[in-house]
């Protein structure tokens, strides 16, 4: 257990790591630094999660599309731009659907090529229709006008508090362009058309007025909502919000509205301008229209351009090529739903960056060490993009990567302090142990220190002894720096194989390797892992060999034995030194199954204990029943395969088998004729041949098949 104290000093280092980083990162937050990895995960989520409302289906837009004006140049020989009067047609169609308001999204601000007759039957369209918004252009450099025309009325639009709210300034502009004269008298409402994108030239805001000769000059969606039936009665204007009647939208300090985007283009019903043309033609001439004026009944229609080469597209977060009208009808549709959305107050979000910061750094503090750390990144690095899509869906802009970047900064910061403090300590047993332990231990002592005392417990392991065959011949013929390299070399690759393979090391004897797995971490799998290790030991030693020959001029071959039982493992020594280490008969018996490969001519042996823990995981043949020195019960035993080797070697080892039988049996003419068959293949029925020899000319008393080993 943590002392009292050291809580509270781990609790006072997390908070202030936290706090340091919340202000850091805040500081750079605030001034801007980290705006424009902010809009491009803004954009991220309006990509991820854009759906439609109920009202996107009460808004349909007409597309002056590519397709339109093919049609108008090879059907009736009309180059761009349009005589003023084919508009005519779509105006008296949307008349006949009974829409609720036509938004035109397109600026008419010089008389038109064909004559003052053209804008004049526009004009009397517009009239005739009633409830339809026209634009104008307002800027700050560009526009024609410098004040209201005197010939024109002024929209009886007004807002009240306009005087008082701090913001009015970031939406007035000084110069305007206006449609001609006809046009601007037959709309309803004239809509401002210019809007300003963010820094990086996309659209994510829009303004619902702009301020123009002290006129309020709606945006092309508040004028087509100011079309609804019974008109509004009251809007106002707060420091933070616009309210028109019951309906609240949020505003940013340039009065902006952060616009609520419904998917991809065309989300909302569109139409070609051809087809709406062709189809009220046919009307015209008593013939079945390509589009039905029912689809369009009672909607909110908007009309733009959308062909490429007509200059009306514009970046988004859901693309990078969206037609500006579409962001007008976005607009109106989120006034409809009543869903613009909202920014997270600086202060909350500074507040809430502390928060996560500082409990990523607690957790970071109490919890260290590589495996606890991973486990806490893994925990906190993907909640604020996951805080942040939740956000998102409440209709919040919760800026990710001021909670992402301080909680990066407050783990990594968490991390240094800890390797600084308690970093000593695990450097200490390290360097004390490495020499003595294996990793895996040193970990453990590491997070336990309290085991570092004597004591053992009893665990099935399984339990991995190898020898060199020939090394006191190998090492008669080399230098002591030779023998020291040749050593290393094998040790190395051997140990390595056995620690991937999740073993620990016990000790070396020269040449050998005692290892072990299941302590001191639980492997159910510990007979697969161990089996696993000793084929991929002796593959790796079969690749080594030419090399080993050319140094020593001998080849290297290892045997392996393995046998799974209980053993008692623990620290075991002195009190003042000690190795984790093991013991038992089990133990035992792992060493003598690997000396007795050289009574078979095998080089890897397991004990059925073994076998029965592999669940079938490698195809294995059964070796013998042996006798071995020091215990009373025979052991059956084993050599494993590789699934490839053992199907390669099917024949012999089924001859094996037969030959096997026979000897189990008595048989021991029977069985030597059976492995003579494949002897000079297979050392094991080599050895059963000579075994066979001896008990035929020394039959034994009451024979029970098993191969009594007279040496360890």
């Amino acid at each position: 257990m943590i002392r009292g104290r050291n809580v509270v000093k781990k609790l006072l280092q997390g908070a202030l790591v936290a706090l340091g980083s919340t202000v850091l990162v805040g500081l750079i937050w605030l001034f801007g630094g980290l705006e424009g990895f902010e809009t491009r995960t803004w954009d991220w989520r309006v990509r991820l999660l854009a759906k439609p409302t109920e009202a996107t289906e009460d808004i349909a837009l007409i597309f002056l599309d590519q397709n339109s004006l093919d049609w108008a140049q090879e059907a009736n020989s009309l180059s761009w731009p349009w005589p003023r009067e084919v508009y005519s047609y779509i105006i008296s169609f949307c008349k006949r659907a009974g829409v609720k308001g036509l938004i035109f999204d397109v600026l008419f601000t010089e008389p038109s090529k064909y004559g003052v007759y053209d804008d004049q039957a526009l004009a009397d369209a517009m009239s005739d229709i009633g409830n339809i918004v026209g634009t104008l252009f307002l800027g700050e450099e560009t526009g024609s006008a410098g004040a209201w025309p005197s010939d024109l009325a002024k929209p009886e639009l007004s807002i009240f508090d306009l005087d008082r709210w701090p913001g009015q300034e970031s939406v007035r502009f000084s110069r305007a362009t206006f449609p001609v004269p006809e046009l601007a008298r037959a709309a309803r409402y004239l809509a401002n058309v210019s809007s300003r994108p963010d820094s990086d030239g996309v659209f994510r805001r829009g303004a619902l007025f702009n301020l123009f000769d002290n006129t309020v000059i709606p945006s092309p969606a508040l004028a087509a909502y100011l079309l609804e039936e019974g008109g509004i009665d009251r809007i106002q204007i707060r420091k933070k919000e616009l309210a028109i009647d019951r309906l609240s939208v949020p505003l940013d300090r340039s009065g902006s509205a952060i616009i609520n985007y419904r998917g991809p283009s065309q989300t909302h019903s569109t139409y070609s301008a051809a087809a709406i043309i062709q189809s009220e033609v046919q009307l015209l001439s008593g013939e079945t229209p390509t589009v039905d004026p029912e689809l369009l009944a009672d909607r909110y229609v908007f009309f733009g351009f959308s062909a490429p080469g007509l200059y009306d597209l514009r970046p988004s977060p859901i693309s990078e090529v969206y037609p500006g009208v579409e962001v007008h009808a976005t607009m109106l549709d989120n006034l409809l739903s009543g869903d613009f959305m909202r920014d997270v107050s600086k202060v909350n979000a500074i507040l809430l960056t502390f928060l996560f910061t500082a409990l990523a750094g607690l957790a970071a503090t109490f919890f260290p060490g590589p495996g606890k750390s991973v486990a806490v990144y893994a925990l906190f690095l993907p909640l604020p993009p996951v805080l942040s899509l939740l956000a998102y869906s409440w209709g919040v802009w919760l800026p990710l990567i001021l909670v992402e970047l301080a909680v990066v900064i407050t783990l990594v910061g968490s991390g240094v302090l800890n390797y600084a403090t308690e970093g000593r300590q695990k450097r200490y047993i390290k360097s004390a142990f490495k020499q003595y332990l294996s990793p895996t231990v040193i970990e453990q002592l590491i997070a336990n220190p309290d085991r570092l005392k004597l004591g053992g417990e009893k665990r099935e392991l399984s339990i991995f002894f190898s020898d060199l065959q020939g090394f006191t011949g190998i090492s008669e013929g080399l230098s002591p720096e030779e023998l020291t390299s040749l050593l290393n070399d094998y040790l190395t690759a051997m140990t390595d194989i056995i620690q991937e393979e999740g073993g620990t090391v016990d000790k070396f004897e020269g040449d050998a390797i005692i290892a072990f797995w299941n302590a001191p971490v639980d492997q159910p799998d510990h007979a697969v892992r161990s089996v696993q290790a000793a084929l991929r030991c002796q593959a790796r030693l079969a690749e080594l060999r030419p090399q080993f020959k050319e140094r020593i001029g001998k080849e290297m071959r290892v045997r392996i034995g393995i046998n799974t039982g209980p053993a008692v493992v623990g620290n075991m020594g002195s009190h003042t030194r000690f190795d984790y280490t093991m013991l038992g008969d089990a133990v035992n018996l792992a060493a003598r199954l690997e000396g007795i490969n050289k009574q078979f001519g095998t080089y890897t042996m397991i004990s059925r204990d073994t076998v029965n823990s592999l669940g079938g995981t490698f195809p294995v043949r059964e070796l013998s029943r042996v006798a071995v020195v020091g215990r009373k019960e025979a052991v059956t035993v084993f050599e494993p395969f590789l699934p490839d080797d053992y199907k390669n070697r099917e024949e012999t080892h089924r001859i094996f088998a037969e030959g096997l039988d026979l000897f189990y049996r008595g048989t021991f003419q029977g069985a030597s004729e059976a492995f003579s068959h494949i002897a000079g293949q297979d050392p094991p029925a080599a050895a059963y041949i000579r075994k066979c020899r001896q008990l035929s000319a020394d039959p034994p008393d009451n024979w029970d098949g098993v191969w009594i080993m007279t040496e360890k």
